[in-house]
């Protein structure tokens, strides 16, 4: 379809979902319709998917979505909306409404989400500066670093890990519906210069006898997750309620004062030290199955991250990953990530050579190209999980790459960014073992859908 009618194609998918009485809410992303159905088992998925503009159709937290691409797919939402007679909602909206339908893990996961992604193009940026920066010394240019603009540089690529709990207190501040400048006071708080840098704890650190009690580490929570996230949501509520008993005169005055005393009493004397105390807990949990379970840690992680992505609570996991860098300085779950995306592409790379169908070709092999560059969902929405068979094929593929990154050690030092852009954070002396990786993941899910086969049908 090479001028599509786009009122024709909003009218097969609005009858196709179920009529505009079926829609509870609709958005659209950059490729992406999403859209809360009322009832789901009333969408007729097989007459959405023959459609030449549409590219997939999955259904994952809560929303339908149905793949179209960019610069098509604002101008379907626009026919749509005019037919359901659907408001202009964006994409928050629509996941606030999703929220709803999700169960309580579910919502755990999507709050993690919604915090964590908004601020992942700032880690990204800051993780590949520094991965650039450590290519300097990796092909011999050492003496670069004594150099005025590598010193900016080194400035640039550490500023969002140095400020990272004040990142992370803006957007859960939105997430908790809280000030966010409170919340980026009380992060302030958490990383004072006052407070021995929470890198340097190895030395060790000093602590302050508080009402004779309690001894506070005066420490500084630079690079960490835990400790922030819960020292927000419980300023939510401490600035929820003092602000519902004081006196409408005196709250613009004393609700902000009484906010940030307790809580940023709390974050140092009680919630930080506990917070990081599990923080920790956790990263020595992950560092040491994939240290003592070796490969098999590997193949579970690699061959089951795809289906979680299904799931929509992926995102999630990048607390996790920030949490082991503050912890250890490196991400060895992002490499086992990559793996599984990857895969993703070797995987649609055969199905472009086994199907017949011109119009799965046609999406089998972009979408396989640009699994290499970290980019899955056409691949995995489109192709892999519409012939079942390459979605397995795919999760062999990373579980062989995922256990070949445990048993080279292969290790990154930010997070966001999978397959070759990747290349960039992995750290000193893995990257060849991570391209090896990459290899044996594309490979064996190439070769395993290719013996399992695709029924087009």
């Amino acid at each position: 379809m090479t001028n599509p009618n786009y009122a024709e194609v909003a009218k097969v998918i609005l009858e196709a979902i179920g009529g505009k009485d079926n829609v509870a809410s609709a958005a659209h992303c950059a490729t992406r319709l999403r859209l809360v159905l009322n009832d789901e088992s009333k969408v007729n998925k097989a007459e959405i998917e023959k459609m030449d503009i549409v590219k997939g159709v999955f259904s994952t937290a809560g929303q339908f979505q149905i793949i179209i691409g960019q610069g098509t797919v604002n101008r379907v939402y626009a026919e749509l909306a005019a037919l359901a007679g659907i408001q202009e909602m964006s994409t928050a909206d629509v996941k606030d409404a999703a929220m709803e339908k999700l169960n309580p893990f579910q919502r755990f996961c999507r709050m993690l989400s919604n915090i964590f992604v908004p601020i992942i193009p700032a880690i990204v940026a800051a993780g590949l500066l520094m991965g650039i920066l450590g290519v300097v010394d990796k092909v011999g240019l050492g003496h670069l670093t004594d150099t005025w603009w590598f010193m900016l540089l080194d400035m640039f690529s550490s500023a969002a890990f140095n400020f990272l709990p004040i990142l992370i207190a803006i957007s859960a501040a939105k997430q908790f519906k809280c000030n966010p400048y409170l919340a980026a006071t009380i992060g302030g708080i958490m990383i004072h210069p006052a407070l021995q840098n929470a890198w340097t704890s190895g030395t060790g650190y000093e602590t302050v006898n508080v009402l004779g009690i309690i001894d506070m580490p005066l420490l500084g929570y630079q690079g960490t997750v835990l400790p922030i996230l819960i020292v927000i949501f419980v300023m939510s509520y401490i600035e929820k309620y003092t602000r519902k008993y004081m006196p409408k005169m005196l709250d613009i005055l004393l609700t902000p004062l009484i906010t940030v005393l307790v809580t940023g009493f709390l974050a140092l004397v009680v919630i930080g030290p506990i917070a990081n105390t599990v923080g920790s807990a956790i990263s020595t949990f992950f560092t040491y199955a994939l240290n003592n379970f070796g490969i098999f840690a590997g193949l579970l992680l690699g061959g089951s991250y795809s289906s979680i992505v299904i799931t929509g609570i992926h995102h999630s996991f990048h607390a996790v990953e920030l949490e082991l860098i503050g912890n250890t300085g490196f991400n060895s779950l992002l490499p086992i990530w990559s793996m599984a995306n990857v895969a993703q592409g070797g995987a649609a790379f055969a199905v472009y050579f086994l199907a017949k169908n011109k119009k799965t070709k046609a999406i089998a092999l972009p979408s396989a190209i640009s699994c290499l560059f970290g980019v899955t969902e056409a691949a995995i929405f489109g192709v892999n999980m519409k012939y079942g068979r390459p979605f397995i094929g795919a999760a062999i593929g990373g579980a062989l790459g995922g256990a070949y990154i445990v048993f080279s050690k292969v290790v990154f030092t930010a997070v966001g960014v999978t397959g070759l852009p990747a290349l960039a954070i992995s750290a000193p002396g893995t990257t060849l073992n991570y391209l090896i990786a990459m290899g044996i993941a594309v490979v064996g899910a190439f070769i395993a859908t290719w013996i399992l086969g695709i029924k087009e049908d």
